[in-house]
């Protein structure tokens, strides 16, 4: 089933910015395999400039899959994926390192270099890609992690800091180099209710701050609730993405059992005479059984 952009037009008649954007990203009959194991296919979709455009679905859907063919870790089996429409799988080294140049990613858990401090963890990139002196990376450095909250800890190591206080020294390595795409992996992972809710205030105003354009992978209905413009549905029983639009409208008019499932947390299924039952709940008799 391929019911793609519901509430997009929707989102568009209410001025939502994304309406005249750009697609610093677009996927074309995207598939993705490990092996002769399909994961996905046929995916078709665009990031539009200054979004924040989240990646669902649930357990083993590929969404950490999709991510890695986003950021040039995976190759795609079949299709492309396009950057500003230059084809990253077909650029010569010098072109892929001006993608990856513009690009920032969050991975799941982090993903510090244990054995180096804070400061030192968000200036490795400023190191690798830019020719500053130490003394503009040391400011730079204290830029970002006063940015998300990490003024004075510099001097730390990521294992004298908490989950959360973790995430963010990600985000501030994540953001050295000012990318235009930042890439989640599952930001609220592992982290306590309130403190994901100030890490999601921490994407939106950068965000709204900086015209980042922003992809997450998540299943965290709170958190797409409300950071997400747009949201893509990957189906694990049909192996392709089968909805795309605001998260309000996918659960308001959702296009499947599986995408209303999803985005109301239910395990009920919709009975042919639109009642909702649980999934191991037998069939209504006849008229006519006794």
């Amino acid at each position: 089933m391929h019911t793609i952009d519901a509430g997009a037009r929707e989102a568009r008649k209410e001025g939502d910015p994304v309406e005249a954007a750009s697609h610093p990203i677009a996927v074309r009959g995207l598939t993705m395999r490990y092996g002769p194991l399909v994961v996905m296919e046929d995916l078709n979709f665009e990031v539009h400039t200054g979004e924040i455009f989240v990646i669902m679905g649930g357990s083993g859907s590929g969404k950490s899959t999709l991510l890695k063919h986003l950021i040039g870790l995976k190759a795609p089996a079949e299709g492309s994926i396009l950057f500003d429409g230059e084809d990253f799988l077909e650029a010569d080294a010098e072109a892929r390192k001006g993608i990856l140049r513009r690009m920032g990613v969050l991975y799941q858990n982090g993903a510090l270099w244990s054995g180096l401090t804070l400061a030192e963890n968000v200036a490795l990139p400023l190191e690798e890609y830019t020719e500053l002196d130490a003394r503009s990376i040391a400011e730079v450095v204290s830029l970002k992690l006063a940015l998300v909250g990490l003024k004075g800890f510099e001097a730390f190591y990521p294992s004298e800091i908490s989950g959360g206080m973790r995430k963010r020294a990600a985000l501030a390595r994540a953001t050295a180099l000012d990318p235009e795409v930042l890439f989640f992996d599952e930001p609220s992972s592992g982290l306590d209710p309130i403190t994901a809710s100030r890490l999601d205030d921490l994407i939106l105003q950068i965000r709204d701050s900086f015209g980042t354009t922003i992809v997450i992978v998540s299943h965290d209905l709170a958190s797409i609730f409300k950071v997400a413009d747009r949201a893509l549905f990957l189906d694990i029983k049909e192996k392709t993405m089968t909805a795309m639009g605001t998260p309000q409208s996918l659960r308001d008019d959702p296009p499947s059992d599986e995408v209303r499932q999803f985005m109301t947390r239910s395990s009920a299924v919709q009975s042919p005479e639109g009642l909702q039952r649980p999934p191991d709940a037998p069939a209504q008799p006849r008229r006519d059984e006794p």
